[in-house]
């Protein structure tokens, strides 16, 4: 178990530093944020991968995936993320008269 956890989260570093090199954009985000990002994208690259191919079908939807599809997975959320986040083109003067 702990052997999962360690391995969860030194591919959930890579992937989420890799996911932020790769598309481009600024992303003020810590290095706590970028793990998160690698392990919900290793999770989503496994779903993906579930639904797409059907591999794994006796783990079910939601695994953990290998370092592509945490990659890739973790690129998925973090186009999320900056399509969520971002900001309307209009600049609104707040608290000047």
């Amino acid at each position: 178990m702990i052997g999962f956890i360690i391995g969860l989260i030194i591919v959930g570093l890579i992937a989420g530093f890799l996911a932020r090199a790769l598309l481009p954009g600024r992303d003020p985000m810590s290095v706590g944020a970028t793990l998160v990002l690698g392990i919900l994208g290793s999770f989503l690259g496994g779903f993906l991968g579930w639904a797409l191919f059907g591999k794994d079908l006796d783990q079910g939807a939601i695994q953990p995936s290998g370092i592509l599809g945490s990659i890739v997975g973790a690129l998925v959320l973090l186009w999320l993320y900056r399509a969520a986040t971002r900001r309307s083109g209009r600049h609104e003067r707040v608290g000047r008269v």
